[in-house]
């Protein structure tokens, strides 16, 4: 039988060891509140802090998604509308828009929420996540070349354009620049579409690796060669006929002056969409000179995110460019904001 003081001695160690058990009972606790799956313990992520800086990142983001979707859906509309603007460049510019509204409407939203919460869709789904801001990505990049083509032929071969390059054949090749961006991304994620989940290190995180040599040859470094040997063709075929003009314009007839005009304006519809492209260079050089340089790329690390919304924020520029210097875009703006476009028979309106 114990005494008194064998008993007061152990319940006073008792005592002890649950003060001592209690700090780390709530540790463990606290600790599952900020896992992304709390029965999982050590094999879950944990869940991303928000700071004071990214806060301010994250309204900054939704502003320029808003506004990205907002210019480009005025795009939409304009080149839609307006029967004046329903011409083979339009088209494709059309394309670009299209593109670059969905980039402000699903993909920057969509990768906002990805890196401020965790990823609770499965492994599949992360795959097939990826798939959508790749497909739409490839689809501007290939909309540029077809860009850098339509001005190669308006400038170069001016009297073969409009039996070469016609609406159908435009429309062609929108069609088959959307089929060719969903094929190269299924190849370029096809590692991770084969066994999901492969580069996850745990529960709650959404990271792919992609055939990172073939994004960068049919991503950047194969269009991005098309655009620039094109366009130095472009500017100096350009420069020759600007130089011509400037020499005949004194002595041209009234016939052969809506010619120089028409050149004229050929010659500022190539220099403006040059400035695109120039535009579009700064921002996806970054991305990919990793590559270049012989690092990797793991998709859905932050420096990945970082370089990601440069990409993303090409999207905005757009707009922005034609703003500035596309006069039909400023007149058909003004006609969508004050609702002209509602009366009848708008579509006919002057905008050129």
């Amino acid at each position: 039988m114990q005494s008194i003081q064998d008993l007061q001695l152990e319940s006073c160690q008792r005592l002890a060891a649950s003060h001592l058990l209690l700090p780390s009972l709530m540790m463990e606790t606290l600790e599952g509140d900020e896992l992304c799956f709390p029965q999982l313990l050590n094999a879950s992520c944990r869940k991303p802090k928000s700071s004071q800086t990214e806060v301010v990142l994250f309204h900054f983001l939704s502003f320029i998604s808003f506004l990205t979707a907002a210019l480009n859906l005025l795009v939409i509309i304009a080149i839609s509308h307006f029967r004046q603007l329903h011409t083979t460049t339009n088209l494709v510019l059309l394309s670009l828009a299209v593109s670059d509204f969905l980039v402000g409407l699903v993909v920057i939203p969509v990768e906002m929420i990805s890196m401020s919460n965790c990823w609770f869709f499965g492994d599949i789904m992360c795959g097939v996540y990826y798939l959508l801001p790749c497909v739409i990505i490839y689809s501007s990049v290939t909309s540029m070349v077809l860009i850098s083509i339509d001005r190669y032929v308006a400038i170069c071969y001016p009297l073969h354009y409009h039996t070469r390059v016609t609406l159908k054949t435009v429309r062609i090749s929108v069609s088959l620049c959307w089929v060719y961006s969903l094929f190269v991304c299924i190849f370029i994620f096809y590692d991770h579409l084969k066994q999901p989940g492969k580069y996850k290190s745990c529960y709650g995180e959404c990271v792919v690796n992609i055939a990172g040599d073939v994004d960068l040859v049919l991503g950047f470094i194969l269009p991005i060669s098309i655009i620039i040997t094109l366009y130095l063709r472009v500017f100096s075929v350009a420069i020759s006929q600007a130089r011509a003009m400037r020499s005949h314009i004194a002595v041209v007839m009234p016939m052969r002056s809506q010619t120089v005009t028409a050149k004229r304006s050929e010659i500022k519809a190539a220099r403006t969409l040059g400035i695109v492209v120039a535009v579009f260079l700064m921002c996806y050089c970054p991305y990919y000179y990793v590559s270049l340089t012989g690092g990797k790329i793991l998709i859905g690390t932050s420096t990945e995110n970082l370089m990601s919304f440069l990409v993303y924020f090409n999207s905005c520029l757009n707009p922005v460019i034609y703003a500035f210097f596309y006069p039909w875009f400023r007149k058909a703006v003004r006609q969508i904001v004050t609702l002209q476009v509602t009366h009848r028979g708008s579509c006919n309106a002057n905008i050129l």
